[in-house]
C-alpha cells in the first residue's frame, strides 16, 4: 500500500529548502548560546536583522537578559531556559530542542563576528529590495494628489537606506553588481504620452518663442523616438533663429534622418498644425512623465541587484547610487521647470490714443479688484 503523508510531512518535502542566511543565523545564535560574552563583539546587527520570526525571537531574548556567569553557564541550563520562556513571548512554536539544534549546528563559536557580518549584509540586501519594491509601487499608486513630490520623497528614503549600507559596507571602486539592469518601462499613460507630445510638437511649431522657456525639456523625455526627433528639429531651428513653421520642420526632419523608418510626411505635416494651450503646459507634461519612468526604472533595477544574492552590498552601493543619479538628474530639471517665473517681453506703450494705466500700481488694483 503507497505510503499517504501527514499535511505536516507533505508540507516538509514541498516547502523550499532554506537560504544560506539562515544557516548563517543559526550558527550565529548557536554561538551567543554557548558563549554570550560574545555579544560584545558584534556591532551592526539588531533583532531585525534576522530573516525568520524564530531567529529574531531568540536573538532578542539573548539581548535583552543579563549575561549568565560563565562557570554557572558551563554547568547548568538555567539561562538557556530563561531565554526559551523569553522568546517563546514572541514565538510561541520555540522548544528546547530548538535552542539544542542551533548549538549542535555551531561549527566554531569563536567566528561569530564573521556570521554575525554575514547576517547584516543580508539584511542590508532585504532592506534595499524593500525599499526599491516601495518606489515603484508609488510610481503606480494613481491615488496620489501630488504624483511628483510624493516619488521623489519615496526616492529619498532609498537613498537614506543606501547611505546606512554605505556607513557599513563602504563601497569599492568599480565593483558594479554582475546582475543585468531590466530594460526601461512603457510609460503606463502611453496612448495619453503619444497625445500630449503631439500637441506640445504642433503648439511649439505654432508658436516657437515658447521653446525658450522650457530649456529643461530634453528629447529623452519624450516616449516617441520622431516625438524626440521632431522636438530636436524644432530646437535647433530655434536656436539658429530660422523660420519655424510644419514645413521647415518637416525639412529639417528629412535632413536628420527622421523619415527614414517610413513616416508618412503629410502625417507629420497634419501633426504639426494642431496646437492647444502652451509650450510649457505640454513641456511640463512630459517632464513629469519622464520623472516618474525615471523612478520607476530606478526602483526596478535596485529591486534587481538587490534580488540576486550574487551581490554584495558593495556592489548594491555602488550600482543603487548609479541609478538614483538617473532620478537626481531628471529632479533638478524638475525642480528648474517648476520653480522658474515665466519672462514676459515688456510691450510698448501706445503713442497715438489714450488707453488703460498701465503703471504697476494700477494692474496691481485692477488685479486685486478682479478677485474679490
Amino acid at each position: 500500500m503507497p505510503h499517504t503523508p501527514e499535511p505536516d510531512e507533505d508540507d516538509h518535502y514541498t516547502s523550499a529548502p532554506p537560504q544560506p542566511v539562515f544557516h548563517v543565523e543559526q550558527a550565529l545564535l548557536g554561538a551567543l548560546l554557548l558563549d554570550p560574552r560574545l555579544l560584545g563583539d558584534l556591532t551592526g546587527i539588531t533583532a531585525d536583522s534576522f530573516s525568520t520570526a524564530a531567529h529574531t525571537a531568540v536573538f532578542a531574548a539573548i539581548n535583552g537578559l543579563p549575561p549568565p556567569d560563565p562557570a554557572e553557564h558551563a554547568k547548568n541550563a538555567t539561562w538557556l531556559n530563561l531565554v526559551l520562556t523569553t522568546a517563546r513571548q514572541q514565538a510561541r512554536g520555540l522548544t528546547a530542542s530548538d535552542l539544542h539544534t542551533l548549538v549542535q549546528v555551531c561549527p566554531w563559536p569563536r567566528h561569530a563576528p564573521a556570521y554575525a557580518r554575514m547576517v547584516e549584509a543580508e539584511h542590508a540586501r532585504r532592506r534595499l529590495e524593500a525599499a526599491a519594491e516601495r518606489l515603484v509601487h508609488t510610481v503606480h499608486d494613481a491615488s496620489l494628489p501630488h504624483p511628483v513630490q510624493t516619488v521623489l520623497t519615496e526616492a529619498d528614503a532609498l537613498a537614506t537606506v543606501v547611505d546606512d549600507i554605505a556607513a557599513r559596507f563602504p563601497p569599492r571602486a568599480g565593483v558594479l553588481p554582475r546582475t543585468a539592469a531590466p530594460p526601461p518601462p512603457a510609460a503606463p499613460d502611453y496612448m495619453e504620452a503619444v497625445k500630449e507630445e503631439r500637441l506640445l510638437l504642433a503648439t511649439a511649431t505654432a508658436y516657437p518663442a515658447g521653446i525658450e522657456a522650457v530649456p529643461w525639456l530634453l528629447p529623452g523625455d519624450l516616449v516617441v523616438p520622431l516625438h524626440a526627433g521632431l522636438w530636436q528639429c524644432l530646437t535647433a531651428l530655434a536656436r539658429r533663429q530660422e523660420p519655424v513653421d510644419p514645413v521647415t520642420a518637416l525639412w529639417e526632419a528629412q535632413q536628420r534622418g527622421l523619415l527614414n523608418d517610413g513616416s508618412d510626411p503629410g502625417e507629420v505635416l497634419r501633426m504639426l498644425a494642431e496646437p492647444a494651450a502652451s509650450v510649457e503646459h505640454w513641456g511640463e507634461r512630459a517632464l513629469q512623465r519622464s520623472l516618474l519612468t525615471t523612478a520607476e526604472h530606478t526602483g526596478r533595477r535596485i529591486t534587481a541587484y538587490a534580488g540576486d544574492p550574487v551581490n554584495t552590498p558593495f556592489q548594491l552601493v555602488v550600482g543603487a547610487r548609479r541609478a538614483l543619479a538617473d532620478i537626481g538628474a531628471v529632479r533638478t530639471r524638475w525642480q528648474h521647470a517648476t520653480t522658474m517665473v515665466p519672462t514676459r517681453r515688456p510691450s510698448a506703450a501706445p503713442t497715438t490714443r489714450a488707453g488703460p494705466p498701465t503703471t504697476t500700481a494700477a494692474h496691481t488694483a485692477r488685479s486685486a479688484r478682479a478677485l474679490r
